[in-house]
């Protein structure tokens, strides 16, 4: 017999034996996810996109390999197309663009997965409210992506009389006129009838308030494209260009201590622009700020410099004040 004191090492011995064999037993039970992952993977390349769809799914959420979850997404969203269950395709693509977001492959099946949903949308749209304003929009727009304007124009010009209060058709149309080759020398003005008309319909369009602010500055109408650009920054607190439309304006007008902040929010929001920098460069200039001018210049060079451009910009302080009109 063992001594006594023996006894509990031997119940200890006999639990954690008796513990293993029944976690190796229960595990027999749970099949290894990576296993899963690689059969569907395996069931949507051969084409059985059915049966491989529940396991896709599956791998992208239990699989711990991240290169083969990436492939299970990518086959998810082959499979979810295929069977054309599109909340599916689109939870395989969310899962890929969150874990992946710079592959190049799940780019190339993103582009291609939201083509399909895209034209899939227009074909129903096509059938099901053929002479909706939003089918006579979308072909409009597809005329103007295929560069048929007197076509696309045609088929905006239709839409705003059928609905004149159609917020975004005027916005469209004036944009439309404006981009048209061989314009007329009428187009700025009836562009700019449009953009207001746009904005009697709809005060919130930072677009239309932003064009009408380029065309004020093409003419050297300072104040009103300070006006316009202005809206524009207050109606979209993004919009980097309006607030460098904003910028150039006030130090055309030699309001070049108000020139600075404008210029400073368009270079927090786009700063890697070099015009931006040039812009604020000059406007430190004027503002008797030296040192700070400097350093945006010098920013503007090593940015022109980057993207590949001739520095032709001479150094904002040689110039005169009337000189960057």
């Amino acid at each position: 017999m063992f001594p006594p004191r023996s006894l509990p090492f031997i119940l200890i011995a006999v639990l954690v034996t008796g513990v293993y064999g029944a976690a190796q037993i229960g595990n027999k039970d749970i099949p290894d996810a990576s296993t899963s992952a690689r059969k569907a993977i395996s069931q949507a390349e051969s084409g059985h996109c059915d049966t491989a769809l529940p396991g896709l799914e599956k791998a992208i959420r239990q699989a711990s390999d991240q290169d083969l979850k990436r492939k299970a997404g990518l086959a998810g969203v082959h499979c979810a197309m295929t069977l054309g269950q599109t909340d599916t395709a689109l939870k395989f693509l969310q899962f890929l663009a969150r874990g992946f977001p710079g592959d190049p492959e799940v780019l190339y099946a993103e582009v291609h997965a939201y083509s399909d949903l895209s034209t899939d949308a227009s074909q129903r749209l096509a059938k099901n409210a053929p002479s909706s304003p939003q089918a006579h929009e979308l072909l409009a727009e597809a005329y103007e992506a295929q560069g048929k304007w007197d076509a696309a124009e045609s088929e905006y010009r239709a839409l705003a009389e059928q609905n004149p209060k159609l917020p975004g058709i005027h916005f469209r149309l004036g944009r439309l006129l404006l981009s048209k080759p061989n314009p007329s020398p009428t187009v700025a003005e009836e562009a700019t009838r449009e953009f207001q008309k746009e904005l009697s319909i709809d005060p919130s369009n930072a677009g239309a308030e932003y064009v009408l602010g380029e065309l004020a500055r093409q003419n050297e109408n300072w104040e009103d494209a300070v006006a316009h650009f202005s809206k524009a920054a207050k109606l979209d607190p993004q919009f980097g260009e309006a607030f460098l439309g904003l910028g150039v304006s006030l130090i055309s007008l030699k309001r070049y201590a108000d020139a600075i902040e404008p210029l400073q929010m368009a270079i927090k929001l786009e700063p890697r622009n070099p015009d931006a920098h040039y812009q604020l460069a000059t406007a430190y200039f004027r503002a008797g700020r030296k040192q700070d001018g400097d350093r945006e210049f010098a920013l503007h060079k090593q940015l022109r410099g980057v993207q590949g451009g001739a520095i032709e910009d001479a150094h904002p302080a040689s110039k005169t004040p009337d000189d960057r009109k």
